[in-house]
Parts: structure tokens; sequence; C-alpha cells
């Protein structure tokens, strides 16, 4: 990661400026910038750079239209107009996927795919570079593929379990206690039971099938939610054990046959 005084070399640069024209700019002397760049000199002759200040970095920020995430280290990019928005909730998925014939595919969100898929979901190349396929079964409706990720839901979803999920076209039809796959600009892709913490749908609890201890409910604001997933079916690599009665039945059904066989013999 750069240093506070590195990146403000680069913006320096960035607008073709020197340390003395960029101080004039943001209303401070060039010996401050100096110091921030390049640092004050020292007795044993290294040198030491000095922190910015708040008034600094807010003069900085405004002159020259910086993002301030680029500045505290949050991101790479510089400038506050190349920034993309961050979608807000809407009605309709962002991006769908159609076949030849305009029918709509599932598109399948990977593990690895989740971390590009918030800043993606909104993009058409990102959208369309995901795997997709179509779904007799899934109709109706707009439907996208999620691969589990991690233990939180044990008990009803394994880690690599696949979930397919209906687009929710509304805040408001979220149903209690149902499993949904939450889209959101703090928590990234979570699969979790939802739960209205307030009449009027401005907040959510986030609920774990897992109940180890290790994954306390949360709440979420209605406001950060950007999409919303019903999950309606799923696929999973856990094949269930057979439960004891069954094991028993499966006993005395043998001894059963074993018996007639014996009999017919006679």
């Amino acid at each position: 990661m750069l240093h506070i005084g590195e990146k403000i070399t680069a913006i320096i640069n960035r607008f073709n400026l020197n340390n003395y024209a960029f101080s004039k700019r943001i209303g401070v002397t060039g010996t401050t910038i100096d110091s921030i760049v390049n640092g004050r000199p020292q007795k044993d002759g290294s040198r030491k750079k000095t922190k910015p200040g708040y008034d600094v970095l807010l003069a900085i920020i405004n002159e020259f239209d910086i993002n301030p995430d680029y500045l505290f280290g949050k991101n790479d990019i510089m400038l506050a107009s190349e920034v993309k928005p961050i979608q807000t909730y809407s009605g309709i998925p962002q991006v769908i996927s159609t076949t030849s014939e305009g029918n709509e595919n599932v598109v399948f969100v990977s593990t690895k795919a989740r971390a590009g898929y918030l800043s993606g979901y909104g993009d058409v190349d990102y959208i369309e570079s995901l795997p997709s396929f179509k779904m007799p079964l899934l109709t109706n409706g707009t439907f996208r593929c999620f691969e589990v990720q991690g233990n939180s839901m044990v008990q009803t979803f394994y880690d690599g379990d696949l979930v397919f999920g209906k687009y929710v076209e509304a805040i408001s039809d979220i149903k209690d206690n149902e499993v949904y796959v939450v889209v959101s600009k703090n928590d990234g892709v979570v699969l979790k039971r939802l739960i209205h913490q307030s009449k009027n749908q401005q907040k959510f609890i986030l609920k774990s099938d897992n109940k180890d201890g290790n994954f306390p409910d949360y709440s979420i604001l209605s406001e950060d939610i950007m999409e919303v997933w019903q999950v309606t079916m799923y696929a999973s690599k856990q094949i269930p054990k057979p439960v004891d009665v069954f094991d028993k039945l499966h006993e005395l059904e043998s001894k059963i046959m074993n018996l007639e066989h014996k009999i017919e013999k006679h």
C-alpha cells in the first residue's frame, strides 16, 4: 500500500504540477507539501515525512475532485468522477442473460465469482462473462444460481451446495423466516434467513441456520440492499445417510426374503 505522501505525489504528477504550484492550489506553503512528500531533514541525515492534517486532505479532495477512498487506501481509483456509483435496489435485475430465442438463462455465480459480483452485478459485460444455462423447472421470474460458501447455513445448506434464487421485485415482498441470497454494499453476497426488524421494511435481521455460536444474527438496512433472491430450489453434494429405522426395515426385508427363499426350496 502506498504511503499517503506517495499518493499525494501521484496526484501532483497527474495534474502536471510541481510541489510549489500544488501547494498554492490548496492554500498551503510549499514547505508543508515538501515535508509531506519528501520529509523533513533529521540530524542523522534521514528524512521524516509529515502526515497531512485534516484541512490539507480536505483541500486536496475538494480542489482536485479526489476520491477519499484513494487517499485512505480503500481503492485505487484516484478521481471521484471515475468511481462508478453503486446501484440502488430496483424492481428488476440490472442485467439478465437470455438465449438466442429470447428466453432467460440462469446465471451461475460461483464462490470465486462472488467477490467480483458485488461491483459487477449491474455490468452487462461482467454478467455475460459468467456461465449461464437454461433450467426448464424455473419459470415465471428471473433466477440466478449461487454456490454456497462456508458453514453458516449448515443443517440446511452446506459449503459447495448450489441454491437457485428468484429475484425479489420489491423489498416489501420479503417473507419472514424464508431463505434469501442478499447482495449488499457492506456484506457482499450472503445466504441467510430474513426477519423484518421494523414494520416499515427499513431494517432486517439476517439469521444463520448453524447454531454453533460462531454465526450470530445481525441487522441490515434496506437502503444497503442491492439485490435479493429468494431461494426456491437447491442442489447438494451431500447425500443423506439412511436413518436407523430405514436400516432396520431393510434388514428385516432381507431376512424375510431369505426366509421365503428357503421355504421355496423345500
